[in-house]
């Protein structure tokens, strides 16, 4: 046994998802950061150890344009590539070699932090070093750092450390919230062990063991659905401990959960109701994937009405999606629905004064231990929302050491510099500008070899009324909605139809509200066109006149008909969505509020699919300046440049030029990778594409010198093969004064036109 001591800028504590981009976000910032985590493996409940599959704010393809950028993003994106069967061993070391990368992080695996030294009086506490255990090694380690994050899910660290901390839900008055019991309760969301099973081909007798539990002695074959094909994160109704102490009862919790699963599974394979000869039990967790138990008490307390409301905070530094989703305290033995859900109609944001303590200066915390109310917590609970609040929190951690500043400081005194810094990482932020003094492209002129002026999803571009492309008919028997972005008007749509008899399309145009959101809100205008009954199709015009104030997405409404069919193609055209206006719940297990425009206006049933369309007049909604702007992610429009459609061997370029010379360090380039599409680490939705189709494949960053003629174009980075959204790239140090730089596309993964989110240049 030895004892030692570690210096660091920030320790973080808890290697789960929001300790993970913590540690990385603070590590890319320059700071020297520890990381420490109490199991053998990173990831927390998405691990290996216990196989929860990551969800986020598309809330399994519920949002629209939601999924997390960042270093959540990164890697989703990452094991996608890597992983497409799911696997979750692989998962792990997708998150391994996020930190094992950085060379600004010290990971400290097996190591249980127990000892906390703090002082100071009870609202001014400050941490001054946290003590761990290295089971195996025998190392105790002793890591003092100026500050300190609580990745660690149940708030241990701020617990000894003295930091304000609720348990269980509050009363309704408290926060008013409709959905909160009347007075308070200490009950909880249950915690869960999960099961995989596997088809070995030939029949497989299972014998129960004594510790299982006769599950037709409780009301789970009644109350669940138990199908024998399921395994994993299918049975995360498994969830017991919710009315006892969800720490403290650990131990009791996960024996009860195992007995149930090996009850469930002797229900599976002897009661004779199933499919199930052939399969056999191949992993069972053993550890609890816990969802609650300590939430801290920051300066500001997330509630229910910022969630349902989409609250917009001038320190919003994350977003969620994920629905408020509530567990009966009973868990698997509950008599109703394992779960209750009620969703915004679109993203909602997360203050960076819900990520730092109220009574500890020097503590920030991301993930289950947010400040939050027990309604607020069951839609920012899950993973990658936890990650984006992670990387928030370890984006502020870096800048407090900056600025030798707290957290509360850093909130008074640097706000606009934290969420600039979070957006010029590509962090998951939502509606934040690109005002970065440091941006030189904010000062150049914006030019492009080509633009997308047209919005639409159109065959005939292909050169006949249906190109040789791939359409369908689809009968118009629910309402549709299409997406498209109106920048600056929108005067008409053109439709590609057939009617059965002679009849009319009733034609919608609805404003959606709130920028992020993609639902109908108000009724802008309409009109009825007329149509001739025939077999084949033909192309119609509505006139809907919307001119907004300013640029936004509108959905334009195509009332049901069933003597009317459309046509369909893919793939989707930037900036264009299908709603579909229909109930859409695929999880029997769930009781979901259909009170919301986004559950009545889903967009799963015709998911990557667009009605062929042509809006007009021409959009700007996709011009150069748009790479410029900020924001890195679709809000009010797609934000995005975008080609023409490219040609074998015709580069695309977007361009940068200055009327006197600038000196820059780095190029950093964002591109598109559809963050519409779910990528969940275990695929519960499955993409085909282990290299998303939009993000740009081949590309070179070239400078023109200011002393150099126009034509003297000089390549500073030539990529090949690219996988990846989000890469900077730093200048060599001799490229001096430049006039211009240029961003050249010669190839995607598979989209039609280039595409660019943003395109920066650093001083």
């Amino acid at each position: 046994m030895r004892t030692q001591t570690v210096e660091a800028d920030i320790v973080v504590v808890g290697g789960g998802l929001a300790g993970v981009s913590a540690a990385v976000a603070a590590a890319r910032m320059g700071r020297q950061v520890v990381l420490v985590n109490n199991r053998p493996v990173l990831g927390g409940n998405s691990s290996s150890e216990v196989r929860v599959w990551v969800c986020g704010a598309t809330a399994h393809g519920n949002q629209r344009w939601a999924r997390e950028t960042g270093i959540v993003g990164e890697m989703y994106v990452e094991n996608q590539y890597r992983n497409p069967e799911g696997n979750p061993v692989y998962w792990d070391d997708v998150v391994l070699d996020t930190v094992r990368r950085e060379e600004n992080l010290r990971l400290f695996l097996n190591t249980d932090v127990r000892e906390v030294v703090a002082s100071g009086p009870d609202d001014a506490r400050r941490i001054e070093s946290v003590t761990g255990w290295t089971m195996g090694s025998e190392i105790l380690t002793t890591f003092t750092a100026p500050v300190f994050l609580d990745c660690t899910g149940d708030g241990l660290v701020g617990h000894l450390a003295g930091a304000r901390y609720r348990l269980g839900k509050e009363g309704r008055d408290e926060f008013g919230e409709d959905w909160a019991p009347e007075e308070p309760v200490r009950e909880f969301l249950g915690s869960t062990l999960l099961f995989y099973t596997r088809d070995l081909g030939f029949p497989v007798k299972y014998v129960a063991p004594e510790t299982a539990k006769d599950i037709t002695t409780t009301p789970i074959p009644m109350n669940r659905v138990i199908r024998s094909g399921d395994s994993g994160a299918h049975y995360w109704w498994i969830e017991w401990g919710g009315e006892l102490d969800i720490v403290d009862d650990n131990e009791r919790i996960r024996d009860e959960l195992r007995s149930v699963i090996l009850g469930i599974w002797d229900h599976i394979k002897n009661s004779g109701e199933f499919d199930a000869d052939n399969l056999t039990l191949e992993w069972i967790g053993n550890v609890p994937g816990k969802r609650e138990y300590r939430r801290f008490v920051g300066d500001y307390t997330l509630h229910q009405g910022d969630i349902v409301g989409q609250t917009v905070f001038e320190d919003g530094v994350a977003f969620g999606g994920w629905s408020i989703d509530l567990h009966p305290a009973q868990g698997m033995y509950a008599e109703g629905s394992g779960a209750v859900q009620r969703f915004s109609d679109g993203v909602f944001e997360i203050p960076f004064r819900s990520l730092y303590s109220v009574n500890v200066e020097n503590m920030l915390m991301a993930g289950r231990d947010m400040s939050a109310t027990h309604i607020a917590f069951g839609a920012s609970r899950v993973m990658a929302t936890c990650g984006a609040m992670g990387q928030a929190a370890g984006t502020a951690a870096a800048l407090c050491v900056e600025h030798g500043t707290t957290p509360r400081g850093l909130y008074t005194d640097h706000l606009a510099d934290l969420r600039q810094t979070l957006l010029r990482w590509d962090a998951p932020v939502v509606g934040v500008a690109n005002e970065d003094p440091h941006d030189l492209a904010r000062s150049a002129r914006v030019t492009a070899s080509s633009t997308t002026t047209t919005v639409a999803a159109d065959p005939r571009a292909l050169g006949t009324p249906d190109g040789g492309a791939d359409v369908r008919p689809h009968d118009l028997v629910d309402d549709l909605g299409i997406v498209v972005p109106v920048h600056p008007a929108l005067e008409t749509v053109d439709l590609l139809v057939s009617a059965r008899r002679d009849t009319t399309l009733g034609v919608e145009v609805w404003s959606t509200g709130k920028p992020q959101n993609v639902v109908p809100v108000r009724l802008e205008t309409k009109t009825d066109v007329e149509l001739t009954a025939g077999d084949e199709p033909a192309w119609v015009t509505a006139r809907v006149p919307f001119a907004p104030d300013v640029p936004q997405n509108a959905v334009v409404v195509l009332r049901a008909n069933p003597d009317v069919t459309v046509r369909t193609t893919s793939p989707l055209p930037p900036g264009v969505l299908t709603l579909v206006h229909r109930t859409d719940n695929d999880d029997q297990n769930v009781e979901v509020s259909q009170d919301e425009l986004l559950v009545q206006w889903p967009t799963k049933p015709l998911r990557g699919r667009s009605v062929v369309f042509r809006a007009g007049p021409d959009t700007q909604a996709l011009a150069p300046e748009r790479a410029t702007s900020g924001y890195n992610r679709p809000f009010g429009g797609p934000q995005l440049w975008a080609s023409a459609p490219m040609s074998p061997g015709r580069d695309e370029w977007l361009r940068l030029d200055w009327d006197g010379p600038v000196v820059a360090r780095e190029v950093r380039v964002v591109f598109d990778d559809d963050v519409d599409l779910e990528l969940n680490t275990l695929h519960h939705h499955r993409s085909p594409h282990e290299i998303l189709p939009e993000l740009v494949k081949d590309y070179r960053v070239e400078v023109l010198s200011a002393d150099a003629a126009d034509d003297a174009w000089v390549a500073v980075v030539d990529e090949t093969d690219n996988r990846w959204r989000h890469r900077v790239h730093p200048l060599p140090v001799d490229v001096g004064p430049l006039r211009a730089v240029r961003l050249v596309v010669s190839s995607t993964n598979g989209a039609p036109q280039a595409r660019v989110v943003a395109l920066r240049v650093q001083a």
